[in-house]
């Protein structure tokens, strides 16, 4: 009996370790089937969760070795990427006057702006290019009340004169292009530490537009300096992706002979102007004193010109000589 029993045991335990053998391969079986089955079915998912979780790398930055890149980085500098989208310059400051053998004075403080816009223009071989236009009005005020100023006291002459502020309009750039008369394009800034510096110095000397036609006998040639200092955010200038920079600043000074309005005369002696600003986002963001002026006398300065503008270009002194040719034209004539 021991022994059937021992029998029937043996075998139903046999029976049983290979049944629960085939439970156990049947399970596993059902399992992988059931993981393949929810891992496809996860598949698609994951790989649409990848993809859109994937950001592809940025641009790399304009290169200023590359005369492509540095042209359009002198443009986001000055203007634009995107033709005819205006940019407005302001700017503040002082006027000094410099006379050998006497203390400088300060004649006036101004408030400015220079807005303008630009265009990219093609020729063949050139590689890239563009062309700024732009108005320029500069509003002189008295150094203690910060008022526009209207007449002024000539301390050297003790006359009354009136004040004749400038409105260059237009003050127009010509196209500037990768591949230049003189070689590529090259856009001097020095880069320190995520901002950069970008200076331009402007000698100008040319025919007075007040003097007649003995100049190169008489002398009488206008001579002038202006010094330009630009600062700005390196990232801003160098995206490829942007089409502005707006962190740029801006120091600005002229050396030049007396203005005409003054009516210096000879007398020995030039002004000083210094000043700074940046651009700013709008006309809404200009001082008080310079919306007012130029909205109720010069409201064409809250445009720029367009880009396709062929006039020549004004000056101070061209400017003073509209002034005065259309007083006279104006003043009652004597009879005949």
């Amino acid at each position: 009996m021991l022994r059937n029993r021992s029998t029937r045991r043996s075998r139903f335990t046999s029976h049983g370790w290979t049944f629960g053998l085939v439970v156990l391969v049947v399970a596993l079986a059902v399992g992988v089937s059931s993981a393949q089955t929810a891992t496809a079915a996860k598949a698609p998912a994951q790989a649409k969760a990848q993809k859109k979780g994937v950001v592809p790398p940025p641009p790399p930055p304009l290169d200023l070795n590359n005369p492509e890149d540095a042209v359009k980085a002198a443009r986001k500098l000055q203007s634009s990427l995107d033709d005819g989208k205006p940019t407005i310059f302001w700017f503040q400051g002082n006027v000094y006057s410099r006379i050998p053998g006497e203390r400088d004075r300060l004649l006036f403080t101004y408030q400015a702006i220079n807005i303008r816009a630009s265009k990219t223009v093609s020729e063949p071989g050139r590689g890239y290019g563009y062309r700024q236009v732009s108005r320029e009005v500069l509003i002189y005020l008295d150094p203690k009340t910060k008022e526009v100023v209207r007449t002024w006291k000539n301390p050297w002459t003790g006359k009354d004169v009136e004040v004749v502020h400038v409105a260059n309009d237009p003050v127009n750039s010509r196209p500037m292009f990768a591949q230049g008369p003189n070689g590529p394009f090259r856009l001097d800034a020095t880069l320190k530490e995520g901002m950069g510096i970008y200076q331009v110095e402007v000698p100008l000397w040319y025919t007075n537009p007040l003097g007649g036609d003995y100049q190169p006998y008489v002398g009488g040639d206008y001579q002038c300096i202006e010094l330009f200092t630009f600062y700005f955010s390196e990232t801003q200038l160098l995206d490829r992706t942007t089409s502005d920079a707006p962190s740029v600043a801006v120091a600005w000074s002229r050396v030049s002979q007396f203005l005409p309005w003054m009516e210096m005369g000879g007398r020995v002696g030039y002004m000083v102007f210094s000043g700074a600003g940046r651009k700013v986002s709008g006309f809404d963001a200009l001082p008080d004193v310079l919306k007012a002026e130029i909205a109720s006398n010069y409201p064409e300065y809250r445009t720029a010109p367009s880009v396709d503008d062929t006039r020549p270009n004004e000056t101070s002194w061209t400017y003073f000589k509209k002034v005065i040719d259309k007083k006279k034209a104006q003043a009652p004539q004597p009879p005949r």
